[in-house]
Order: structure tokens, then sequence, then C-alpha cells
């Protein structure tokens, strides 16, 4: 298991810290002209397009430099390599562009501590990424290396200099790896937009390469259909919330822990969103954080639990994540509900103005046949279009046809019998609970018909001998509203207020509260406040199916 002991990855930040300074130093020392005595000296060994070439070598290695310093921050085995023979050449130009050992020293000094801590970068990167990054790199330099040659071969009147093949192969080989110029002199506008084209080309690629043989580790296929069975097992066994299912959608991926505990995740970028806690015995739920904890470090993933129960909130925290109120979810104790007395009042108005209107509803038990089915994915299509945006994923289902057909639903019909709205009833595995996933309507419903819906679902699943509904959660309402609330809450409250425009957070709130249910909080918990945007930026990914922030706001 990998440990952060203190010291070590302190040692680590401070690495990453000393090689962007180092990238600082090589831009500075590029842009300096070496001191007089030294320059006459090297002279005498290197010619002097190599010393010029040198300080534009030190300018990338510096800018390279920089850009590795954050990933060295997360601990990249692929960026600890690449900052050696970043280093290495930093080192040599140094030293051909003027003698200058004390920067070649101080790069020296953190090449010897990256050496050093080697076993402490083992994060890995994206191995298809990493070949696909060596391909381009590969094909890049063949290409620019025949582009290059013809070029300078037959376009040799744009030049000062007479290309045979050799000097026309030699001169694209240094400028595309070395990014100089030794001793090429256009004399035309053509000849110095072909020779930039060249450094275009290296520049562009060497980029790329780079941010390829970096990239986190990403997920192509969630699971495979034993991992996706070996999940279902112990969901059905251990689950004991409304995300239960919603686990097991095609979405997730899945982490087994040691003993017999999963964690059900989805991947957008270096964020790593699990649904819930993990679902498992008690008595490993502990072991399990850390168990995936330690597996998002080495695929360079910053974990976050979204919705937990407040059962494990010092288990997060000793394990070293922070934990934040999101929001709480509404539980409907059935034995309590009816539509009787004042408190219900206006439910049961609701209630009987759709039923003089002859609207009423059914539960089909599964399977559903196919007409019932065409007809609920009819009302599903209205519904989409009315909101004009796509389906929503990982803690939602949506509307495919084995999962519908599959579960039980209640259906409104109107007075002529057609159906009109519908929900598909999802039953907890260790809770006597009954909640709903898809809630879905036609355009211009009668005012009440979805407290009718409600009130008509709850009454079946009393009579059922069900215990509890859960509503589902009620994100950000209440939350960091108070002036002592914590910082964190403060500013998901104000978020809240600018995403108001695309989800009615209050609206929601406020039609559940009419049923009176009991509020329990639900937490999220991350690593540390610098996190807090990619895991929200990777949670609204989540929701939306797609790997696109900006669909997902455009719905």
């Amino acid at each position: 298991m990998i440990t952060q002991r203190l010291p070590e990855r302190w040692m680590v930040r401070l690495i990453a810290l000393l090689t962007a300074s180092m990238g600082m130093v090589n831009l500075i020392s590029a842009t300096r002209p070496a001191l007089a005595a030294r320059f006459a000296l090297i002279a005498q060994i290197s010619p002097l397009e190599v010393t010029r070439g040198s300080h534009f070598t030190t300018a990338l290695a510096g800018f390279a430099l920089i850009i590795l310093s954050f990933n060295l921050w997360q601990r990249k085995k692929i960026a600890w390599l690449a900052a050696i023979i970043t280093l290495i050449i930093s080192i040599a130009a140094h030293l051909l562009k003027g003698l200058d050992y004390e920067e070649a020293s101080l790069a020296l000094v953190l090449l010897v501590l990256l050496i050093l801590f080697r076993y402490s970068f083992h994060a890995e990167s994206d191995l298809p990424s990493v070949r696909q990054g060596l391909v381009v790199l590969g094909t890049a330099l063949g290409f620019t290396l025949f582009y290059g040659a013809i070029g300078f071969y037959l376009l040799d009147r744009h030049f000062s200099t007479r290309f045979n093949w050799w000097n026309a192969i030699r001169q694209t080989v240094v400028m595309f790896v070395s990014f100089y110029n030794p001793g090429l002199e256009p004399v035309t506008g053509f000849g110095r937009y072909f020779a930039s084209s060249i450094y275009a080309f290296g520049l562009v690629t060497f980029s790329f390469s780079l941010w390829m043989l970096i990239r986190p580790v990403l997920v192509r296929q969630p699971a495979t259909a034993e991992e996706r069975a070996h999940a279902a097992r112990i969901v059905q066994k251990y689950g004991r919330t409304a995300l239960a299912r919603a686990t097991l959608f095609d979405d997730k991926s899945y982490f087994f822990a040691p003993g017999e505990t999963v964690i059900a995740y989805a991947v957008r970028g270096r964020g790593a969103i699990v649904l819930g806690d993990p679902i498992g015995p008690p008595d490993q739920i502990t072991t399990a954080i850390r168990a995936f904890q330690d597996f998002c470090a080495r695929n360079d993933w910053s974990p976050a639990f979204v919705s937990t129960l407040p059962d494990y909130l010092d288990a997060y925290q000793k394990a070293g994540f922070n934990v934040v109120c999101i929001g709480h979810e509404a539980i409907v104790d059935l034995e309590e509900f009816n539509l009787e007395g004042s408190k219900n009042k206006s439910v049961r108005n609701s209630v009987s103005r759709i039923e003089r209107a002859g609207f009423r509803t059914e539960v089909y038990m599964p399977p559903l046949d196919d007409p019932l089915l065409m007809s609920l994915r009819d009302i599903s299509d209205a519904w989409l279009t009315l909101r004009k945006g796509g389906e929503m994923h990982f803690s939602d289902g949506w509307f495919e046809d084995s999962y519908i057909r599959n579960g039980p639903v209640i259906v409104i019909h109107s007075s002529d019998g057609s159906p009109t709205a519908f929900a598909n009833l999802v039953s907890e595995y260790q809770k006597n609970e009954l909640t709903i996933d898809l809630m879905r309507h036609y355009p211009n419903m009668e005012p009440g018909t979805m407290e009718f819906l409600f009130a008509q679902m709850f009454l079946w699943a009393k009579e059922k001998g069900y215990g509890t509904f859960s509503l589902g959660l009620c994100a950000i309402v209440g939350v960091g509203e108070k002036p002592d609330d914590p910082r964190v809450a403060q500013i998901l409250h104000t978020i809240s207020g600018t995403l108001s425009r695309f989800y009615n957070f209050k609206g929601l709130h406020n039609f559940k509260n009419k049923f009176h249910p009991r509020w329990e909080p639900r937490y999220l918990v991350y690593r540390g406040p610098a996190s807090l945007p990619l895991v929200l930026s990777s949670l609204l990914q989540v929701h939306s199916g797609n790997h696109s922030l900006w669909k997902f706001l455009k719905k």
C-alpha cells in the first residue's frame, strides 16, 4: 500500500517547487548574454551557432520544467523521467551557451534529488496515450525529416547555403530536435517561412507528445461483465441507500477492496467521482477508503465521494479527506402518511381535483409489454424535449428499454385511458424502503398532477408493506446560508445561485416538503479546498453523461 508520510510528501512538493524555480532560472538565463571571459573561452570549443542555439534550448527546457513541475506535484512517473532528461539537456545547454556553471550546478543538484526520491513518483500516465504520444513524435520526426530534406534540397535558392542531401537532412534534424539554426540564412521571405515551419512542426509535436505522456489514466471501458456481476452480488447483499441501484448502471467502473467491498465510480479528467459510500460490511469500509485512495494516487486521479451518509465521516477525515454537507435526502415515513387532517390539506385537494377530472393511476409489474413501453418512451421523449437537454446519468438512470421493462412502473392515465405521466419504482436492497428514479410527463399537465402521482405512490407502497419512501437528495438548499457555516458550504451556496437558472433547487425542495418528510444530511468528501474546482467540474460532467461541461450548462 502506498503511504504518504508527512516528510516524504513535503519532499515531493519541495522538488516540484524547485523544478518550477529551475524553469524560471532557465528562462531568465536564456535572455542574458554570457560573461565576456567565459564567452571567449567557450567560443574556442563550440561553434557560434551552437552557442546561440543553446540559448533557445535553455528557454525551451525552462518552459518544459515549469510544465513538468505541476505533474511532479502529482507524483507522475513519466513526469519524473521527462524532468531527468530535461535537466540533463539543461545542464549541457547552460555550459554550451556561456559556461554558466552556477545554473548548471543548480540543475545538477535538482537532478540528484530527483534520483534519490525516484520511488516517490509512482503515479501512472495513460498507457495508450503514452503510446500515441510516442507514435506522434516518431511520425512527426519522419515526416518533418522528409519534408525538410526535400524542401532544403529543392529550395536552396531561397537560402545563402547550397544543400546536398546530407546537409539538408542534417539541417532538418538539428532544427526539429534542438530548435536552433546551424548557419541557416534565408535570403527570401519564402525561405524564412519555410525555416519557421520546421520550428513550428517541432514545437507543436513536442508539446502534444509531452501532454500525452503526462495525461492521467483514462477509463475507456467502465467495467467488464464479470466485474459488473461481482459488483451486483455485493450491492444486493449490502446496499442500503437510495443510490444502491444506481451504482449498477452501465456508466460506472468498480474498485474491489480487500474483503467483500465495492466502490462504484466514474472518471472525468483527473476527477474520480464515487457514488455514495463504499458498499460492503461496515468493518471493511475504512480499509476500502484507504485502498481506493492509493488506487487513485497510482492513476493520478483526485478522488471524491458524493452523497455519502454521516456514518463514515470519521473514517474519511482520518484518511485525510475534507467533508461538507451538500444537501438533505427527503424520507417519508409511510406508516404516518395519509391524506387526512389539515397538515395534508393541499395534497388532498390536488388528489381530489385530479380524480374528478377522470385521471387514475395504475402500477404495472415487470416485465412490461411492448405497447406500454412504447407509450412510456413517447412520454419520456416529450419530457426531454421540454427540458431542451439529454438524459442525466451517474446518480440517475436514463430511459433504456431493458431498465424500464424489468422494474415496476406507476402510470397516470387520463380520462380517455391514455398514459400521460409515469415514474419507475426502485426497491432498496437491505432496507424496507422504496424510491423512484425517472419521473416524466407530457407538457401542459393539469396543476397538481405530480402531487397526485406521489400520493398514490405512497399509498400503494404503504399497502405493500414498505416502511419508508425516499424522495432523493435536495442539493444545496439549506447549505451555507448561515454566517457560521463552513466557508466551503457558503461557496457552494453561492454557486447554487448561479446554477439556479439551470436547475430549480428551491422549487424541488418546496415540492418534496409538501409530504412532510424527515431530512437526512448527505455529504461531499474531497481532498482539500484546492481540489474543489476539479471535483465540481468532474461531478457536473458525470451527471451530464458526457465530457463536456459546456454541453451540460446549455441543458
